[in-house]
């Protein structure tokens, strides 16, 4: 895969396609090129499915004011941003993350939120 693939946000994400999910955090993994959230989220009968959301960097949450200890495991957490372009996956890019407390942060890079003028 050319490297321009592999870091083109629509080859793998919908501008289009918003997507809300709150969930509880399972999984984090801080790392570069990307950092990934993974939350388990229940659908509308109940059935727990498990969503990963791909966000920046850790230097890069960092330098945005985004410490680590945002990302506690066990707590429910509101994410927003777009769609895996794969509508079957359980996937988007981050957009902002918002406690339960109400803080949100953005924890996604420009262009990841949807485009409500496309």
């Amino acid at each position: 895969m050319p490297a321009s693939a592999h870091h083109s946000f629509a080859a793998a994400f919908d501008a289009d396609k918003a997507v809300s999910v709150q969930g509880v955090i399972t999984q984090v993994k801080l790392a570069n090129p990307h950092s990934w959230i993974y939350l388990d989220v229940k659908d509308a009968s109940g059935t727990v499915q498990q969503w990963g959301f791909e966000a920046q960097t850790p230097t890069a949450l960092i330098r945005s004011g985004v410490k680590p200890d945002v990302f506690k495991v066990g707590s429910t957490v509101t994410i927003r941003g777009c769609h895996a372009r794969d509508a079957a996956k359980n996937e988007g890019a981050a957009r902002e993350i918002i406690l339960a407390d109400g803080r949100s942060y953005i924890i996604g890079p420009k262009g990841n939120e949807p485009d409500a003028n496309r």
